[in-house]
């Protein structure tokens, strides 16, 4: 990894922009490396991955594997995955659920972070908020937006949130599992191509 993107990884894992906002206080929690080719755009950490620092290390990041068909030592490769969230903290608690991402993070941080990615040829972007702010409000909702992937494909695909709690989405969206995931699949085994290990 080169110097410059070492600093630059450094002064965003000590970033406090948001600080007196944060329940739990200041963990950002990011992975790349310029060789990266996949990037996953969520929302922000859970309580789980603000307390050990990997991210999608919880029961979310176990469904999200299953979709990419990835081990989590593939997935834990920043030289093959990047991880942005778009809050890079943990939020804290709401009322049903954790609070959005901080809305400080992603115009702070993901113009610097992408420029310095190069070989990303494949942008998966996971929840309301990765998709509104780079897909813009085409689609009324979510289900909309997921269901026109094509629209954005090959190079950007919208997905739902895997957490546990989305169910009776994925129940309710069948076309889901039968059409984009096969699709999201062999996409991620073209852009890995021989750097699976």
């Amino acid at each position: 990894m080169d110097a410059e993107f070492e600093r630059l990884l450094r002064r965003v894992r000590a970033c406090r922009i948001c600080e007196a906002q944060l329940p739990l206080g200041p963990r950002p929690v990011v992975q790349m490396a310029p060789q990266a080719r996949i990037m996953i755009i969520g929302q922000a950490p859970g309580l789980r991955v603000h307390e050990t620092g990997i991210p999608w290390n919880d029961p979310s990041g176990d469904t999200l594997r299953r979709w990419l068909q990835l081990s989590r030592e593939q997935f834990y490769d920043p030289d093959i995955i990047a991880i942005m969230p778009m809050g890079f903290c943990y939020p804290g608690r709401g009322k049903s659920g954790d609070l959005p991402p901080r809305p400080e993070c992603a115009p702070a941080w993901h113009e610097p972070l992408l420029a310095a990615l190069p070989h990303i040829r494949l942008t998966l972007l996971i929840g309301q908020y990765a998709q509104r702010y780079y897909l813009g409000r085409q689609y009324r909702t979510l289900t909309d937006t997921v269901r026109h992937w094509r629209d954005f494909a090959p190079d950007r695909l919208p997905l739902p949130h895997p957490s546990p709690r989305n169910r009776r989405w994925l129940s309710q969206n069948p076309w889901f599992e039968q059409e984009e995931l096969p699709a999201l699949r062999a996409r991620v085994h073209e852009v890995l191509g021989n750097t699976q290990k």
